[in-house]
């Protein structure tokens, strides 16, 4: 087995207390390492939710990785269920923003029995969920038939480069009760109380991603799983399926903070990667 030399402690980002970004936010160069479990294997990352990075150590009963392998997932620990091999068209930056929105976008069509000819109205589709609903999997993976989808003014040109054939102005006033016609599923990415059932087809689906939901909406619990990134990945080594990054992605390892300041203002579109400095 190859092996990596690893050191005993890394540099990171670190809070102990709930707070704004800017306040609780502590630069720490000497926090040790995790402890690899039997069934987890040691990665070096892109640091965040979403990571993607390098195994360099591997616990013992790992069957499906290796030292050297390039994954989704400075240093993290992560059970062998949750990763899937990186698609070598990827950058690890671009392979870093995709997990969570795209596992969450997959999830939540998959809840609705979304498929071909179906028509979706997603709202906040601008955002990394949304996008990802719209562009990635409600057009190329499903076969929409129809995408609406809702966003501020000034993201509108957005949602029709993402495929959208119905960009919608969430900002004018009762928005939903204009609408040319109902539509099959309504992908909810932003918590729109009652508003999506005014949009949905009889026997159609709600399905919504902020809780607490509204009955009889479909709310799902998210569990990391690296089968879904194993099923999309034809998609995105096609180039069916792109990440989707923020243009002002990536931030360096020593801006962390800036990057998370920029995601409190709630004007990043798509996703917002933090890149360590090797």
């Amino acid at each position: 087995m190859e092996q990596v030399s690893i050191p005993s402690h890394m540099k990171a980002w670190v809070y102990s207390e709930y707070g704004k970004s800017g306040d609780v936010l502590r630069f720490d160069p000497n926090v040790p390492l995790p402890q690899v479990k039997e069934d987890q294997v040691l990665i070096k990352t892109a640091p965040g939710y979403d990571v993607a990075g390098v195994v360099v150590k591997v616990g013992n009963e790992v069957k499906k990785f290796k030292v050297g392998d390039e994954v989704y997932a400075e240093y993290t620990s992560a059970e062998e269920k949750v990763l899937a091999h990186k698609p070598s068209n990827l950058s690890f930056i671009e392979a870093a923003s995709l997990p969570l929105a795209i596992e969450t976008a997959y999830e939540g069509l998959e809840h609705a029995q979304f498929s071909a000819g179906k028509s979706i109205l997603v709202l906040g589709g601008a955002g990394g969920v949304g996008s990802h609903v719209i562009q990635q999997l409600a057009k190329h993976v499903y076969g929409a038939s129809k995408i609406a989808a809702t966003s501020s003014s000034g993201k509108l040109e957005l949602l029709r480069n993402l495929g959208a054939d119905m960009p919608i102005d969430y900002t004018k006033d009762n928005y939903l009760d204009h609408l040319p016609h109902k539509f099959d599923v309504v992908y909810d990415a932003v918590g729109e109380s009652e508003g999506p059932f005014k949009a949905v087809k009889e026997g159609g689906k709600v399905v919504t991603i902020v809780p607490p939901g509204t009955p009889p909406g479909i709310l799902f619990l998210l569990t990391s799983d690296g089968a879904i990134l194993d099923k999309l990945r034809p998609f995105i080594e096609s180039g069916k399926v792109k990440p989707i990054l923020d243009p002002n992605s990536p931030f360096t390892f020593p801006q962390t903070k800036q990057a998370f300041a920029y995601l409190e203002t709630s004007r990043a579109t798509g996703k917002v990667v933090v890149y360590p400095i090797p």
